[in-house]
Order: C-alpha cells, then structure tokens, then sequence
C-alpha cells in the first residue's frame, strides 16, 4: 500500500524565511482560516504590523460544497481586502488553510480566479505553522472536526486524520457531541449506564424527549456544527462530575493522542521515521519539539489536554505540549509571510496582539 504523506507543503511553503526575491518588499498578506462552520479572511500589514479581519460562512467543501466553499472563500477575502482599503493588485501572497479531505478541487478554482499567488492548503497545515512557527514540530487541531500534521527536522511531513465527520474527526467537537448523543440513547434504552446527558440533551436540542432527539438527526438532519456544540455541555457535565461524559472526554483524548504520536514517528521527530513500530519508541534521543494543540475543545482543560501531554511525552519525553492560543488565521498569515521572502517580519507574540485587537474590535 502506498504510505507517503498525506498532506505536502507547497514548495513556495519551504522557501526559507530570509530569501529574497522580487516580492521581499511586499508590504500585504493575506491568511485565511477556512472552517465548517466559519471562515475567517486577515490581510497583515507588514510595516505598520496592522491586522484587518472579516468574517464569512463555512468553506469545508465536505459540509457544503466545493462550489460554496470556493465562493466563501472568496467573498470574505474580498471583505478583508476592503476592510484593509487595499486593491487584490497590492497583495503579496494569500495562504488559504482550509478544511475538508480534499483540497485540489478548492486550490483548482481560487488560482483560477486569483493568481497562482493564492495558495491553498489544508488547514492543518495552517495549525502546524500557528503551533510552530514553520519549524519542526506537530499541530493538532479539535474544533467542530479533529486533524494532526507534523514536519520533521529533515522536512518530512505527515498527516494523521482529518477524514471527515463520517469517517474520522476523532477526539473533536463532532465527535464528542456525536458520542454524546449516543450516550444519551444509551441511557434511554438500557443498554448503557445512566448519565445527565440524556436531559441535557434534550434540553440543548428543545425536543421533549432523548427519543425524540434521535429522530432529529435523521429528519432535518442535524448539522456537523450543531452536533459539535452540544460538546460544550458536554464537557460541563463531564467537568461538574458525570461519569459517562467524563469517560467520552478521556477516550477522545486517547484517539487524538494516537493520531498525534503517529505523526511524530512518521516525521521523524523522534527518531521514528516511517516504520510503524518506531513511532511507539521513546528515549534519551528523542527531540526538543513543540506540539501545539490548537481549537475549542481544548477549553476542556486537563481533563482532555493532560492525557494527551501523558501519551506524547511517552514517546516524545522532550516534546512541549501546550494549547496555543493565537487564532489559527496566524498560522496562515505567518506562511504567507514567509512565502513572499519576508519571514522574519512577522514575531509570534506581536501578531498575536495584533489579531487579538483585531477580534476584539469585530465582536
């Protein structure tokens, strides 16, 4: 079977931070955070370290569309082109991390529309680079869905995940609302233990019944999102005590963790390279990395962040595991940069701040 990776860095992507070429004097960027349930487009002025945000629909061309999500996509970049009062003419770069399993058919049709300037990725990638800086090091996302990517010292990339709602996106909201759910009706017909779930449930969805809840999903259905938020409840039961909630919180960190000490052997980051069994060695000559761990579900805290830290430290002794707190529309800014030669114009901390104020000034 083939087993290269997944997922490729572009090779604009691998271009060193301090290259210079034509466009090493560009003053704009643009990254785009591309979601099931949101997407949010920044333009970053280089010089005056100046972010504008906007705000569209979702882009995961699983949940709607490669057409919708390619128009998504565009309008929000539009919006933030205007809401920064520049012209598409004076952009740089435009790094565009987007979800779904498959992203050709989106890159196809932007570069079509825009220029081969416009580079499209999976969003994972843009996860990686908020959690790493563009360094060796892994990104894990759980949001609405779940994926984990890595680069290793020697420039090996691997994915992990990132199948979908229907065939993957384990230990993310979908997930853990979705194991909820099935909780509840576990509840409801005896063949599980008893749980606050089943109320809260329905209670969160407005049907009379668990019961009733079930025929929800198939009828209307519910959506990838709305079965996502139910995990915020979720995740409030499971901190106030419930057993039930707090054992689908414990079995989602090991899925993600799994995903996550997988990529750290295939990429090589410690020692492990592509065969299987090295993924699982742990030792003296292990790494110093960082794993950034990156959207909503890690506001869980320990609960769902320790077990993971606990799996990737048993391979990875050295590694840094921490939940990253930029937005991951860093991540994208921060590879657009670095694609246009000017890398080294961009410090984590400052553009933090400066998506930060950004937010704060939208909400």
């Amino acid at each position: 079977m083939k087993r290269d990776s997944l997922v490729q860095l572009p090779p604009a992507l691998l271009t060193p931070a301090s290259a210079v070429d034509a466009r090493s004097q560009a003053r704009y960027v643009m990254g785009i955070d591309g979601g099931a349930t949101k997407t949010l487009a920044a333009v970053f002025d280089l010089d005056e370290r100046a972010v504008h945000l906007a705000e569209g629909g979702p882009s995961n061309a699983d949940a709607v569309g490669a057409a919708s999500a390619v128009d998504a996509l565009l309008d929000v970049a539009d919006l933030a082109l205007q809401r920064a009062g520049i012209a598409q003419s004076e952009l740089a770069t435009a790094v565009l991390a987007v979800a779904g399993t498959d992203t050709d058919a989106i890159a196809g049709n932007v570069r079509s529309a825009r220029t081969d300037d416009w580079i499209v990725v999976n969003d994972v990638v843009g996860a990686w680079a908020v959690a790493t800086g563009g360094r060796p090091g892994v990104g894990a996302i759980s949001g609405t869905g779940s994926n984990v990517f890595g680069v290793g010292p020697g420039g090996q990339a691997w994915r992990v995940g990132g199948w979908g709602h229907l065939l993957g996106d384990q230990g993310s909201g979908y997930w853990l609302g979705n194991e909820s759910i099935r909780a509840a009706l576990a509840d409801r017909d005896g063949s599980g233990p008893q749980t606050g779930l089943s109320d809260a449930a329905a209670d969160f969805f407005e049907v009379p019944s668990v019961e009733a809840l079930a025929a929800l999903v198939y009828a209307k259905p519910l959506t990838k999102g709305e079965i996502a938020a139910f995990a915020v409840v979720a995740c409030e039961l499971a901190q106030g005590g419930d057993a039930v909630a707090r054992e689908l919180y414990r079995r989602g960190a090991a899925e993600l963790a799994a995903q996550i000490v997988a990529v750290i052997g295939h990429a090589g980051l410690a020692g492990g390279g592509d065969d299987r069994t090295d993924s699982r060695r742990g030792g003296d000559d292990n790494g110093d990395f960082p794993v950034g761990l990156i959207g909503s579900v890690f506001k869980a805290g320990p609960m769902f962040v320790d077990p993971i830290a606990a799996a990737v430290h048993q391979v990875a002794p050295r590694a840094r595991v921490s939940v990253v707190e930029m937005a991951p529309v860093g991540g994208s800014l921060q590879l657009a940069a670095r694609a246009c030669g000017r890398g080294d114009a961009i410090d984590h901390d400052s553009l933090k701040r400066s998506i930060d104020d950004a937010l704060a000034r939208q909400r």
